[in-house]
């Protein structure tokens, strides 16, 4: 499960760790990332190379009658994307990385959940693996919407979830995105692997970050004490 996550760093600098050569769009530092919101995305450009592209999280299936609140599609599972009828033709043709600076899980303890805080020990930022689709309605009006894959939690996440995001070491990206030759699913699924537990660091957050309308950087700070 990755329900909330953060993109702090500038758009130029994640311009530069994930290879976009399209416009620039000018977004402010979202800490509390949450479901329906419109986010970046960085897909494949149709002119070539990569861009941003601003997109709904939560998948609408082209072929679906639309937004329906009785489904969450924030997250495909990397064990069935492949096969499952709302993610098989995106995981086909419309893959994508979500730009993030790190993540959020829940941890349940005697006084409820405890949030906390995932992210590279580097500090960079990172590309997590996700799907993209355009819905359009019967009057013209579109959403272009996104999931974000789980993969089962490495060794950091596990004690607090036991699932977390796939995220994409940059040699994967031009496969991923379907840059390079045409790679099979399974051989895209073997690209879905948790990300190294040494090369990143969790701390505990304030539970501040429970509700949407919070967004701020004192989100992503240790506690104190």
């Amino acid at each position: 499960m990755c329900g909330r996550y953060a993109i702090s760093s500038p758009p130029d600098t994640l311009a530069k760790f994930l290879g976009v050569t399209g416009a620039l769009p000018n977004f402010p530092a979202h800490y509390n990332c949450a479901p329906t919101q419109p986010l970046p995305v960085v897909r494949k450009s149709a002119r070539g190379g990569r861009e941003f592209s601003f997109m709904q999280w939560g998948l609408v299936p082209s072929w679906s009658k639309g937004p329906d609140t009785r489904f969450s599609m924030i997250n495909a599972r990397a064990e069935t994307a492949a096969i499952k009828p709302a993610y098989r033709g995106p995981f086909r043709q419309h893959r994508c990385l979500i730009p993030a600076d790190g993540f959020y899980e829940w941890q349940k303890t005697e006084d409820g959940k405890q949030p906390h805080f995932f992210s590279l020990k580097t500090k960079e930022p990172h590309g997590f693996a996700g799907l993209w689709d355009e819905w359009m309605g019967p009057h013209g009006d579109e959403i272009l919407s996104f999931s974000i894959i789980t993969t089962k939690a490495n060794a950091l996440v596990r004690p607090i979830h036991d699932r977390m995001p796939v995220i994409l070491s940059p040699e994967y990206y031009g496969a991923w995105l379907g840059e390079d030759e045409p790679q099979s699913p399974k051989v895209l699924e073997a690209l879905l692997l948790p990300f190294p537990a040494e090369e990143m660091q969790c701390y505990p957050v304030s539970r501040r970050v429970n509700s949407p309308a919070n967004d701020d950087a004192d989100l992503v700070m240790p506690l104190a004490g």
